[in-house]
């Protein structure tokens, strides 16, 4: 082994499920996205007979699944075209059926829950120092058919996106560039449950991409609110996303909602990240928001 070899070795985190160059990681955890290694693809949860299994017995509420021909630009999902097929016989015929296939909140299942916290065990110790108080552990598991498109979105979790098998064209967009994402978009997006994460792409956005070739065996760090876009290789794919959110992400999500809420009333608010004092302040005012909210749903509810 050569010496810069060895020196790449000693950054990694070993003998675990991921190999993650630590010197990449702290400089750009949820500042840019990255690739690492992993080794989890002989999972047997990922096997395509117990990916049935949870589709079938997943709530359906959590299952989410259409026809994979469709295009990057998407923002009107009321429109996404579907196959017919139950999400059992989607996973079943998936070389052939031309469906996307997102499991979503996977770890309702105990194994996918076991396997979601030894990845973010493995993770944690890098992110704390960096972006401390892990929280609000998410899974979800995609299984697409050769062909398929996932259209130009961004997710409010950060995002470790590990694939299992196939491979996957990943175009990801900075999430401070506001040539491909205006703060208007953002403030709709942490607006509530109602908004969908898809959104509208041009083709001018590709050349502002990083363009990664994700294959089994790999993985891509996404950092919260990257917008990004996947094209599927020519055979079927299948990854696990282990995802958090952090206290500082949840603070800036609330930011986000609080703006979009003053801009409503005719106010225009200061992006985030333009001064930490009023930053904090407007957290703490969305907190009294949303308590205020929740009593009124409450009295409504017992009236």
């Amino acid at each position: 082994m050569q010496a810069a070899d060895r020196a790449l070795a000693s950054r990694l985190k070993a003998g675990g499920l991921l190999e993650i160059d630590e010197e990449t990681f702290g400089t750009h955890f949820n500042r840019k996205p990255f690739l690492f290694r992993h080794n989890v693809s002989d999972h047997p949860l990922f096997k395509l007979t117990r990916l049935a299994e949870l589709a079938r017995t997943l709530p359906p509420g959590i299952v989410e699944y259409n026809a994979g021909k469709i295009p990057v630009s998407l923002p009107d999902w009321e429109n996404t075209p579907y196959t017919g097929l139950s999400a059992e016989e989607t996973v079943r015929r998936i070389e052939e059926c031309g469906s996307w296939m997102v499991l979503k909140r996977a770890e309702a299942a105990p194994d996918c829950l076991q396997l979601l916290n030894e990845i973010l065990d493995e993770i944690e110790p890098l992110s704390e120092p960096l972006e401390a108080g892990m929280r609000e552990r998410e899974g979800a598991v995609f299984v697409t058919s050769p062909g398929s498109v996932t259209p130009y979105h961004m997710d409010h979790e950060i995002n470790f996106l590990l694939q299992m098998r196939g491979s996957k064209t990943v175009s990801v967009f900075s999430a401070s560039d506001r040539e491909v994402l205006s703060e208007l978009e953002l403030e709709r997006h942490f607006s509530g449950p109602a908004i969908h994460r898809n959104m509208k792409f041009h083709d001018r956005y590709q050349e502002r991409a990083t363009v990664f070739e994700l294959k089994a065996g790999y993985g891509l760090h996404i950092p919260t609110t990257d917008p990004h876009w996947i094209k599927n290789g020519d055979q079927v794919s299948i990854s696990f996303s282990a995802a958090f959110k952090t206290r500082a992400s949840l603070h800036r999500g609330a930011v986000y909602r609080l703006n979009s809420q003053m801009r409503k009333v005719g106010i225009n608010p200061a992006p985030y990240g333009k001064g930490t004092l009023r930053d904090a302040v407007k957290y703490q005012a969305s907190r009294v928001v949303g308590r205020a909210q929740q009593l009124l749903n409450i009295q409504t509810s017992e009236s």
